[in-house]
Formats: structure tokens, C-alpha cells, sequence
């Protein structure tokens, strides 16, 4: 029988994080959470399918933070990748909002505008990058942007981005 999870302190969150979710105002996980969070925490691979607005990005971000624990090194451990430049902004604030009472260091990247300030973020050093495929490829390329120490992949939206021809990539 599957262990229920009524709360998220049966997660086992550390304090910090417990503290991140009070303050989003959550009280109990939803279905996607439930079933997801023990998985990541367990090191497993997930592909999760949930209505918009289920929590599913709760469900994959906070075992993340929970894995991370502290900011470490200068290189990012974890890459989230969304389609679309407003998902990668509305992707970057909830990493903000969970990690809020973390040392975690967070940038997010997109095109659209210049690199610059982006390519300045990630050499003050950085443990988690939102990004769209196309500008991490761009700042791939140029070697601004290290993934030796990548641990991590999210692609949210995964189907999108292969619909928009991000799969040779």
C-alpha cells in the first residue's frame, strides 16, 4: 500500500523549506505532489502530467531546493527549462518564493534582450538557471554559461518545446 503524505512535513523539508511553504500559504499537497515529491527525493527520473495550476512546479522545485540544500561552487547544479520567456519568469519566481530562506543563488535567462547583465548573474556565481533553450544555447556556446557540475534537468512544458523545434538541441 502507498504511504500517504497529508502534509509536506512528512516529505521531511527541512526547516527552511517548511518555512518557504507556510509563507506560499500551502497546507497540504496536492495529488501531483504527493506522488511526485517522494519520487525526486528518491533520485528517481519523473515525467509528471497535471492540470495547469495542480502545483506541479511545487512538486518538482522543492525536492530540487531540498537536494541543493546551500549554495556551493560558482557553476550551476540544476538547469529548469521552459518554452516561453513568461514561463521561464513565472518558473523563476516560484524557485525564488520556495528558496527564499535559502543561501540558494537563482538566474534566469531568456532572449529578447541583451546578455549582458545575464552573463554578469551567472559569473557572480549561481546554483540554479531558468532558462529558455535558445539563450542557454547562446550562452553555451559563447562558454559563458559552465554545466560541468549540471546534476539536474527540468523541461517543463517538454511537449512544447519539442512542438517549437527545440529537439535537435
Amino acid at each position: 500500500m502507498a504511504k500517504t503524505y497529508n502534509s509536506f512535513e512528512d516529505f521531511k523539508f527541512n526547516r527552511q523549506i517548511l518555512g518557504a511553504i507556510a509563507d506560499a500559504g500551502y497546507t497540504t499537497p496536492t495529488p501531483i505532489q504527493q506522488k511526485a515529491i517522494p519520487l525526486i527525493n528518491g533520485g528517481a527520473d519523473v515525467i509528471g502530467i497535471a492540470q495547469t495550476g495542480t502545483g506541479k512546479t511545487a512538486a518538482f522545485t522543492l525536492p530540487i531546493l531540498r537536494k541543493l540544500n546551500y549554495a556551493q561552487g560558482e557553476s550551476p547544479r540544476v538547469v529548469i527549462f521552459g518554452p516561453t520567456k513568461e514561463l521561464v519568469c513565472q518558473l523563476y519566481d516560484e524557485v525564488i518564493k520556495y528558496s527564499a530562506n535559502t543561501d540558494l543563488r537563482t538566474v534566469v535567462l531568456y532572449g529578447g534582450i541583451g546578455p549582458k547583465q545575464q552573463i554578469q548573474q551567472i559569473s557572480e556565481g549561481v546554483d540554479v538557471v531558468v532558462s529558455t533553450p535558445g539563450r542557454f544555447l547562446e550562452l553555451y556556446s559563447k562558454g559563458e554559461l559552465p554545466v560541468k557540475a549540471i546534476e539536474i534537468m527540468v523541461l517543463d512544458e517538454a511537449d512544447r518545446m519539442m512542438d517549437m523545434g527545440f529537439m535537435p538541441q
